[in-house]
């Protein structure tokens, strides 16, 4: 498409409507903190952090790990890492001021005498860096883990009481929260024998994406659009969340887990219910959960054939030869399904979610699709042209912006429609580098801020929605896999589910 235009920005005087206040001070501690996840994302966007004088003045990172064997090891690794991975240029100088902050605790997490050096790190942190006796847990680790750290903490008295706002202790869960319904709710009995739900903090983070929280300011922000966000203007709803990438090293852990597990149960589901949840009392935490949990109730669980009739696996060709892939494994690396929410708002309208490995790009994003013109003269035996339906698309990644598509006529004697997509970019209008989701998530851990994490009965939810998928796939016989090529978009059975859709 060809054509030129401008998109200007203002922001709106004024107070904000939600006043981030500075980080509390406190003692970051990082369980596997030389492992994969750290290296990549986790101390590259502490570093972006602390360039951009986010992080609190009394800020120290306690690694805890086994791989490198001293503090001078671990702060070269991590500078290494950090060059190689960081959304910025590394700046040496920054770099020595931020790595004077770290230390080191070497050892087996399920060993009493590594917590007795942590408590000591602990101490050393609040004497040097002013932490305040504040801590904050960061568990990059299996959930197999989680149990034997938790006690550990415990025993040692490393978790102060939720009832006592100061000193704080809060613990930071990467995912997954479970393989299914009955391990999510294990997993969270076992989490809250020692935490209260107020110091669990379980990440998404997708959510901590600037288009994912754009959508409640596009919805509820806007009277163009607010009005329409319902099933009497809108046709169909489309989730997409695709990578050209493969395993990347991650074969071990993927064959265990597929792409319903791994994106759907909770990327695309915590995505799906932001566009589709009902407006929240306040901005508060909870008040945001509370609407997206509405939404997880609503959804319409399917069973048996109703799985077959609105789910579609696959798996790319040459997953199997990926390292530490079963030869013969029957993982899916893409999932489509066709969801729909039983409530007033949303009552027919189809939300089509998909997900998968080695697709035909990397693209996050949600096109909301709306109503078609009625026939009206448009759809007369004269007329030579169909008119599109306007869609609205929201990305979110890899170049955030929001995307509206709408008919307009186009320039001459004869009439003709013309499709004209106006496009806007948040680092080309507003000029500014996206930070990244872990970052935004860091500070709001900090603050004791909860909306833009998973609360317990929302990963619950969320699993009775997607275990009857799970429980009728291993009734069926396995499927002839692999079933599409790399650099597709799946199976063509996926392209079918949604052409009830348009």
């Amino acid at each position: 498409m060809d054509g030129t235009g401008s998109v200007t920005t203002t922001v709106v005087p004024g107070a904000p409507l939600q006043a981030s206040r500075e980080a509390d001070p406190c003692a970051m501690v990082l369980f596997g903190a030389t492992g994969d996840l750290a290296r990549r994302k986790l101390v590259p966007g502490l570093f972006n952090l602390f360039r951009a004088k986010l992080l609190p003045r009394g800020f120290a990172l306690i690694g805890m790990g086994r791989s490198v064997a001293s503090l001078d090891e671990f702060r070269e690794m991590h500078r290494e890492a950090t060059t190689k991975f960081s959304r910025t240029k590394m700046d040496a100088a920054l770099w020595d001021e931020f790595a004077a902050r770290f230390l080191y605790v070497r050892g087996d997490a399920d060993a009493a005498a590594t917590y007795a050096e942590l408590e000591t790190a602990l101490g050393q942190a609040d004497r040097t860096f002013g932490t305040g006796g504040n801590r904050l847990y960061y568990c990059s680790v299996p959930p197999s883990q989680f149990p034997v750290i938790l006690e550990h903490l415990r025993d040692a008295k490393l978790l102060h009481a939720p009832e006592q706002p100061r000193p704080w202790s809060r613990v930071m869960i990467e995912k997954p929260f479970g393989r299914d319904l009955d391990s999510a709710r294990a997993l969270n009995k076992m989490v809250a024998s020692f935490l209260d739900e107020s110091q669990i903090y379980r990440i998404d983070h997708y959510l901590g994406k600037e288009t994912v929280q754009n959508i409640l300011v596009l919805r509820f922000g806007n009277s163009i659009f607010e009005p329409i966000w319902n099933r009497k203007y809108i046709d169909h709803v489309q989730i997409t969340a695709g990578e050209e990438l493969g395993m990347e090293g991650r074969g071990k852990f993927y064959d265990e887990t597929g792409a319903l597990r791994d994106v759907v149960q909770n990327h695309l589901l915590e995505i799906l219910a932001l566009c589709a949840m009902e407006p929240p009392v306040s901005l508060k935490g909870d008040d945001q959960r509370d609407e997206r949990i509405q939404v997880f109730r609503s959804l319409r669980k399917l069973h048996g054939a109703e799985v077959e009739r609105n789910v579609v696996r696959g798996q790319y060709r040459g997953y199997r030869e990926e390292p530490n892939v079963a030869p013969d494994s029957t993982t899916p690396t893409s999932v489509a399904l066709k969801v729909n929410i039983d409530n007033w708002r949303w009552h027919g309208v189809p939300f089509y979610l998909r997900a998968g490995k080695r697709l035909a790009k990397r693209l996050t994003e949600v096109a909301i699709q709306f109503q078609p013109v009625p026939v009206s003269f448009f759809g007369r035996d004269e007329m030579c042209q169909r008119v599109d339906a306007n869609v609205l698309t929201l990305r979110i990644q890899p170049d955030e912006g929001i995307t509206l598509r709408f008919t307009a006529k186009a320039p001459g004697d004869d009439l003709y429609v013309a499709n004209v997509t106006m496009d806007f970019s948040y680092a080309g209008a507003f000029k500014v580098q996206q930070a990244e989701a872990y970052e935004k998530l860091f500070l709001d851990c900090m603050r004791g801020d909860a909306s833009l994490f998973a609360r317990r009965d929302g990963v619950e939810r969320a699993w009775e929605f997607i275990t009857p998928i799970l429980e009728a796939w291993s009734e069926e016989p396995p499927l002839e896999f692999p079933n599409y090529a790399a650099g597709t978009w799946g199976p063509a059975e996926a392209d079918r589910l949604a052409e009830g859709g348009g």
